[in-house]
């Protein structure tokens, strides 16, 4: 674990009017957003989502920890990858943390992020920035008239650039906040937007459990720019498309919890999560992760999605410290299987100074 040893008041007036503050301005945002954006965070319970947003490559799990742990750390990450996740827990890393991962997903497509927090010096402010992006590589164009390729190529490129501020008021509650550009590119047409992810924290005490709330890809919808050519049947073959529709972001809102079983014991950690997640584009799921650590040296982590389509195996990982580096430095790797897709490869490098 790689928060930070920072201590903070936890009963002054001040701060519990800061928390008050905190959670008012949340759900504040939550109840009086106009009505599209109303929608993105509170769907209609039972009526049918699928595919009603797009920027989809912001709901793809970055790190191999949170993949491994079936994506169950909105309460439980501890590294860079934070700023991905929840930007409320950034304030609990301590010093200057770098984390880059790489993703190996399906049919030669790759996702990388970095990113990177560092806490201002005399305050309890830390400030992030985060980049990831999606490459396809090359595509071969077909169409109806020619199945097996047209002889021209195109690619899909995705980027999402975020700068975090979080604060942490007390030794038990933190929030924070993200602003995202995203830009979306695909065969000449481009679509981009700004989109925020808010989180809370909170750590009940010294139970060892924590609990955390965040929303992620709240924001405005995107307009795409530019034209594509198609072929149809008519007196002129060519048709150029300019006229497209707004893309919704995948707004995503997480409830998780974290209990860490092992507090006294100083050779072997074991912790258990589990989140519920509510994206406005899908059906509400579930996941649990269990991660078990020797001696500060390797770690194990194993975990699942429940009520996801694809997802019938329990996903896998290792984190590995470097020995002669010391513990804050740490190589991750997890593994997924879907039923029908394939296999999933993911890696990661955090480090800490």
């Amino acid at each position: 674990m790689m928060y930070s040893s920072r201590t903070y008041r936890s009963g002054s007036d001040e701060q519990r009017a800061h928390i008050g503050w905190v959670v008012f301005l949340f759900c504040s945002l939550v109840t009086f957003s106009d009505s599209a954006v109303y929608a993105q965070l509170l769907p209609a319970l039972g009526n049918e989502r699928s595919g009603t947003s797009g920027f989809q490559f912001l709901k793809i799990p970055v790190d191999a920890r949170a993949a491994a742990l079936g994506e169950s750390v909105v309460a439980s990450a501890s590294d860079a990858s934070t700023l991905f996740w929840n930007p409320a827990l950034v304030s609990l890393l301590d010093g200057l943390q770098v984390g880059f991962y790489h993703t190996a997903y399906f049919v030669d497509v790759n996702l990388e992020f970095v990113a990177l927090s560092y806490p201002l010096p005399g305050s309890n402010i830390t400030v992030g920035a985060s980049l990831q992006t999606l490459n396809s590589g090359e595509m071969d164009v077909t169409t109806e008239f020619q199945p097996f390729g047209t002889g021209q190529t195109f690619r899909l490129t995705d980027i999402a650039a975020g700068l975090t501020i979080s604060q942490r008021l007390t030794d038990l509650f933190s929030y924070g906040i993200t602003s995202k550009y995203v830009r979306e590119s695909v065969a000449g047409i481009s679509s981009s937007t700004v989109v925020f992810d808010m989180g809370i924290f909170y750590q009940i005490g010294t139970t060892g459990a924590k609990m955390a709330v965040s929303v992620r890809n709240f924001g405005f919808d995107g307009r795409p720019d530019g034209s594509i050519e198609r072929i149809v049947i008519a007196d002129d073959p060519i048709k150029t498309e300019t006229d497209f529709e707004r893309i919704t972001p995948p707004t995503t809102f997480h409830l998780g919890t974290v209990y860490e079983v092992l507090q006294d014991n100083p050779n072997n950690s074991l912790l258990v999560s589990a989140q519920l997640n509510n994206p406005s584009d899908n059906s509400e799921n579930f996941n649990m992760g269990l991660e078990y650590g020797w001696h500060d040296i390797i770690v194990f982590r194993v975990g699942y999605r429940f009520g996801v389509e694809e997802f019938t195996i329990p996903s896998l990982g290792v984190g590995l410290h470097i020995p002669y580096l010391g513990s804050n430095y740490r190589i991750d790797y997890a593994f997924n299987q879907l039923q029908r897709l394939g296999d999933v490869h993911r890696f990661g490098l955090n480090l800490a100074f």
